[in-house]
């Protein structure tokens, strides 16, 4: 798997992905915003208008108040580890984690680091993108 991981903010190469040829991105398209802020190195998540709490999964009402008034903000990317396993069976161990963002939400995500037994229930994290081999960018944590 391609690894290459940068900060928010950054374009790499300064190349786009057509996310219309990913059949993920394609059989989910509310969550379309989402995937073409990350090609740009932005973090975003839907924000609820009416009790402004942002959430995560991505779904056609606020799963707080039920509100339909959905919008995509920039989030920190701030977060820390709220649980987490390494993936040892890989031919690479790896980190995947439940992280909380500062903005309330919980995330499933890897942690990007080189040495996976550092990795620890309430580090800080921050947001980083990764290149996958599908060509689609994805957010991933890296330590603060």
């Amino acid at each position: 798997c391609s690894m290459s991981v940068r900060n928010g903010g950054q374009q790499v190469n300064g190349v786009d992905v057509d996310l219309s040829s990913d059949p993920y991105a394609t059989n989910h398209p509310q969550v379309m915003p989402f995937w073409r802020a990350a090609e740009q190195g932005h973090f975003i998540l839907p924000n609820c208008s009416r009790c402004e709490r942002m959430h995560w999964y991505p779904r056609p009402f606020c799963p707080f108040c039920m509100g339909r008034r959905l919008e995509w903000k920039p989030s920190s990317g701030k977060g820390h580890v709220y649980s987490f396993t390494i993936v040892r069976k890989a031919e690479t161990p790896y980190v995947l984690a439940y992280v909380q963002i500062d903005e309330g939400p919980f995330m499933m995500t890897n942690i990007d680091t080189d040495d996976v037994e550092t990795v620890h229930i309430g580090q800080q994290v921050r947001v980083g993108f990764r290149k996958t081999d599908y060509g689609r960018t994805v957010p991933v944590f890296v330590p603060a």
